[in-house]
C-alpha cells in the first residue's frame, strides 16, 4: 500500500506513481464507464424503443430526451462532487469517499432504471445513474494532478483512456450478451460495484488538513463555472477544443444502433454495435498508452491533440460519404486511432492548465463539462438533422465540421507546447 502524507494534499507531486496505483485507478475508471456505456450503447436505446409506442414520440425523440435530460444533472453533478470533494477531510483521503459513494450508488441507480416502466422513470433512473457516476468520475479525475507529475500524465492519462474504451466495450458486451434489458443493467451494476475495490481498498488517498480546507459558498462555486478568458485564457480554449471534438464524437455514436438497423439494413444492430465497438476500441487501445508516453517523452502537448482531431473528423467525414457496413467498419477503426491519441493526450494538456491546486477536483469538474455538455448538445442537434434536414450523411458530415473546428483550436493555447 502506498503511503502518502497529509500535507501532501496541495503540493505538485514529483514522485512518479508505481504501476500498481495506475492499474487499480484505471479499473475504477473503467467499470465506472462501464455504468455509462452499457446504457448509453444498448439498453436506454431498447428502452426507448418500447416506450416511444406510449409515448407519442419517435424512438429518437424519447431517446433523445432521456439523455439529454441525464446530461443536463450532469453538467453540474460533476464540478459539483470535484468541489466537495476538494473540501473533504475524511481520514480515508479527498478522492476516495466520493468514488465509493458515487460507484455505490451508481450501481444502485442502475438496477432502479432496469425497473423503469415508462419514459418518465426511465428518464428519472437515468439521471439518478449521472448523479452518482459522476460523483465517482469526478474524484478519479482528480486523482491525477493529486498524485502524478507533469511528465508522467500522458502515460497515466493514456492508460486511463484504455481502461475508458475497455470500460465502453465491457458495457456494450454486457447489455448485449446479459440476455435483456434488466440483465443488462444487473451486470453493468455489479461490474461497476466491483471495479473500485482495488483502489478504494489497496491505495491510500492524500488527506487534506482541516487547517487548509477552502471555504463553501455557493456563489463562489456557481461563479466558477465561468472561465475567464482573460484570467485563464488556455484554461477556456482547452474547454471548448475538449467540447467541440466530444461533441462530434457524440453526434457519431448517439444514433447508432438506429443508423444500423434503419440505413445499414443490418439484420441484428445490437450486435453490430458491438462489433463497430470493439473494432473501434482496438485501435484507440493501440494507440491511447503509446500517443500518451510519446507526448510525455516529446514535453509537447498540442500537435499530438491537433492531428488526432483532424483524423477524427476525416473518418466521420467518411461515414456520410461510404454508408456500408465495410465503410464502417474502417471509419470505426480510424476513428479509434485518433480518439486513442486525443484522449490520452488532451487530458495531460488540461492537467497542465489548472490554475491552482486547491480546485483541482472543482476546475477538472468544470472541464469534465466539456465531456458531458455534448450529451445535451447532440440530440439537440441530431433529432432535427435525421428527421427533417438530410439524415444520416448529413449528420456526419455536420459532425466532422465540428470536429475539425475543435482541432484548428486547440492552436489558441498558449502556456503550453
Amino acid at each position: 500500500m502506498t503511503t502518502v502524507r497529509a500535507s501532501g494534499a496541495l503540493a505538485e507531486p514529483l514522485e512518479p506513481v508505481g504501476r500498481g496505483w495506475t492499474a487499480a485507478l484505471s479499473l475504477a475508471n473503467g467499470a465506472i464507464w462501464v455504468g455509462w456505456f452499457g446504457p448509453l450503447q444498448i439498453l436506454l436505446a431498447s428502452q426507448a424503443k418500447d416506450f416511444a409506442p406510449g409515448s407519442g414520440m419517435s424512438k429518437e425523440t424519447v431517446l433523445a430526451w432521456v439523455t439529454g435530460a441525464g446530461a443536463v444533472v450532469s453538467l453540474l453533478a460533476n464540478p459539483l462532487f470535484g468541489a466537495l470533494s476538494d473540501r473533504t477531510t475524511a481520514r480515508a483521503g479527498r478522492r476516495t469517499p466520493w468514488i465509493v459513494a458515487g460507484s455505490a450508488g451508481g450501481s444502485l441507480a442502475l438496477l432502479l432504471l432496469a425497473r423503469a416502466g415508462g419514459m418518465w422513470s426511465m428518464a428519472l433512473g437515468w439521471c439518478l445513474v449521472q448523479l452518482t457516476l459522476n460523483a465517482a468520475f469526478a474524484a478519479v479525475t482528480a486523482a491525477v494532478p493529486d498524485r502524478v507529475p507533469r511528465l508522467q500524465r500522458g502515460a497515466v492519462g493514456g492508460w486511463l483512456g484504455a481502461a475508458q474504451i475497455l470500460g465502453v466495450v465491457g458495457g456494450t458486451g454486457l447489455a448485449t450478451v446479459s440476455g435483456g434489458t434488466g440483465a443488462g443493467y444487473a451486470a453493468c451494476a455489479v461490474c461497476t460495484a466491483a471495479g473500485v475495490l482495488p483502489y478504494v481498498l489497496r491505495q491510500e488517498d492524500p488527506r487534506l488538513a482541516v487547517e487548509d480546507r477552502p471555504q463553501w459558498s455557493w456563489r463562489g462555486f456557481l461563479a466558477g463555472f465561468w472561465l475567464s478568458p482573460r484570467r485563464h485564457p488556455d484554461l477556456g480554449w482547452a474547454w471548448l477544443t475538449r467540447f467541440l471534438i466530444n461533441l462530434s464524437n457524440a453526434l457519431v455514436l448517439l444514433y447508432l444502433l438506429y443508423y444500423l438497423r434503419d440505413r445499414l439494413h443490418r439484420p441484428d444492430p445490437g450486435q453490430g454495435v458491438l462489433i463497430l465497438t470493439a473494432v473501434n476500441s482496438l485501435t484507440l487501445v493501440a494507440t491511447v498508452v503509446a500517443g500518451g508516453v510519446w507526448s510525455d517523452r516529446a514535453g509537447r502537448r498540442k500537435p499530438f491533440v491537433v492531428w488526432s482531431g483532424v483524423l477524427m473528423a476525416v473518418a466521420t467525414a467518411a461515414l456520410a460519404g461510404w454508408q456500408t457496413w465495410p465503410g464502417a467498419i474502417v471509419a470505426a477503426a480510424v476513428l479509434g486511432v485518433g480518439f486513442g491519441v486525443f484522449t490520452s493526450v488532451d487530458f495531460a494538456l488540461m492537467t497542465d492548465v489548472l490554475p491552482k491546486a486547491l480546485d483541482r477536483g472543482k476546475d477538472l469538474g468544470v472541464i469534465n463539462v466539456a465531456n458531458a455538455l455534448p450529451q445535451v448538445a447532440a440530440p439537440a442537434l441530431a433529432a432535427p438533422i435525421v428527421t427533417y434536414l438530410g439524415g444520416y450523411r448529413v449528420l456526419y458530415l455536420v459532425a466532422a465540421v465540428i470536429g475539425l473546428a475543435g482541432a484548428v483550436l486547440v492552436g489558441r493555447i498558449r502556456g503550453v507546447e
